[in-house]
């Protein structure tokens, strides 16, 4: 995502909401509508999935094959006439290409360490050409190499995201092609959603999302661009559920708008539009919050600010350390361009300490996709759950792995799912899906959570 400097663009409004903490937080997100939610149950707590924090990597401005910033820059440089420092790139020297070689090679690392989270694959990357047709400058076969690769590479360990369409200019989906105002009103990175109906940008959104499904690309949750939806939350929010249900038919839509690299804000997804939880047809959307800025290169090659803004060396500070010594999900924000940064690999160089320091520091980290653990979240806030003669009863509008919790548990018994004995691991390290342990005087339990009713019983 490339920020733009709008007002709120992200990475202002992420200063901003830094500088103002949890209430600028509530005004921007919570206030947003959140729907149902069951009673609480104080006998039983709710724990992150196999008692871990969730960590995961969240990539903007990624594509097949091409070099976003290098189309990009010189759109927005026309925009503004000149007349913005940041735009004055020598972006022509730049390669046009991130090559199928690199997109292998970080694949193949984040695959051999279990990284994941998010990748963004821009379906018509700065009106360059469409993905699901032709994208000129390169033959059909390296395109359909390109989409192959991402499809049988990155798939198992990172959710596809559309970015919107272009990243750059609105295309009128009449014609397929950009209007031909020229201005920040039909720019995607600033005001074109300002004034619109969540229906109109569903559309927007939908059409994204039919090209990466024509490529055999599916998705679960959508990226805005720079500025996107700044000014139209609510309706973005509703924008994101529709699309993404009526394109791919997910039952837990997502969608990544903000991040927050400082302050005390929390930055837990937010499970929105909550309905029909005891229906045939649950409904939310979840907003994903990244939690640091991006100090990998940016989306403009800019000079790194480095490792230690994540983690120093001594393992004992940085917004990594900060956020996940508070228990919160710690999802890391970088940008394709930067990570490659015109084949030095600057951000990819800085990513891997950063795994290698997190890993040496902590213990107890598990790294999921961005799908995962909205599921995750909309499941432990609505979620049903009582309890009665020593049972604990679960009333789920969504399945959902890894599901975790703790109760009491008296000594000398053991626990059982819907009646089928659950194994008893040695320790909380040890703890999977289908286990449970012992925690002083209580039970932690970690199962596959049905859609429906299940039950506990000890």
């Amino acid at each position: 995502m490339i920020p733009s400097p709008s007002p709120l663009s992200r990475r202002r409004f992420c200063q901003s909401a830094a500088a103002a903490g949890a209430g600028l937080l509530a005004a921007s997100l919570s206030a947003q509508e959140a729907g149902e939610r069951p009673a609480a149950c104080k006998d039983v707590k709710v724990l992150h999935p196999r008692d871990r924090v969730p960590v995961g990597l969240i990539v903007d401005d990624s594509t097949c094959l091409v070099n976003l910033n290098k189309f990009a820059i010189p759109q927005f440089d026309h925009v503004y006439a000149g007349q913005r420092k940041e735009y004055q790139r020598d972006w022509k020297s730049w390669p046009s290409e991130i090559p199928d070689a690199f997109v292998r090679k970080f694949g193949e690392w984040s695959a051999e360490h279990g990284v994941k989270g998010k990748y963004s694959i821009i379906p018509y990357p700065a009106c360059v050409g469409r993905l699901d047709r032709q994208l000129p400058g390169w033959s059909q076969g390296e395109l359909e190499r390109s989409i192959e690769l991402v499809r049988t590479l990155m798939l198992p360990n990172w959710d596809i995201h559309p970015e919107m369409l272009t990243h750059t200019r609105v295309i009128d989906l009449k014609t397929g092609q950009p209007y031909q105002e020229f201005t920040t009103k039909y720019m995607e990175n600033w005001d074109w959603t300002t004034g619109r109906s969540a229906d109109e940008i569903a559309a927007y959104m939908s059409y994204a999302l039919t090209i990466l499904k024509n490529i055999g690309l599916p998705c679960e949750g959508v990226t805005t661009p720079g500025g996107f939806g700044n000014k139209a939350r609510p309706q973005l929010a509703q924008a994101s559920f529709e699309s993404v249900r009526s394109v791919f038919k997910a039952d837990v839509p997502h969608y990544f708008r903000d991040l927050f690299d400082k302050g005390d804000a929390s930055v837990a997804p937010v499970v929105q539009n909550v309905r029909d939880l005891t229906t045939n047809d649950p409904q939310c959307v979840v907003s994903m919050i990244g939690c640091t800025g991006d100090w990998t290169g940016g989306w403009d090659n800019t000079e790194p600010e480095g490792v230690d803004k994540f983690i120093t060396a001594d393992l004992q500070a940085g917004r990594m350390v900060d956020v996940i010594t508070r228990g919160e999900p710690a999802l890391m924000v970088c940008h394709w361009t930067g990570i490659w940064w015109n084949g030095e690999e600057r951000g990819f160089q800085i990513l891997q300490e950063v795994r290698k320091r997190l890993h040496a520091r902590f213990d107890n980290l598990l790294w999921m996709k961005l799908s995962a653990l909205a599921r995750y979240w909309a499941a432990r806030e609505g979620t049903t759950i009582t309890t009665a003669e020593g049972a604990v009863q679960f009333r789920a509008p969504w399945a959902c792995p890894d599901f975790t919790v703790e109760f009491p548990l008296p000594a000398g018994r053991s626990v059982r799912l819907d009646g089928k004995p659950l194994e008893e691991a040695a320790s909380l390290a040890k703890l999977k899906a289908g286990a449970w342990t012992r925690r002083g005087e209580n039970a932690v339990v970690c199962f596959d959570l049905p859609r429906g009713t299940s039950r506990l019983t000890t």
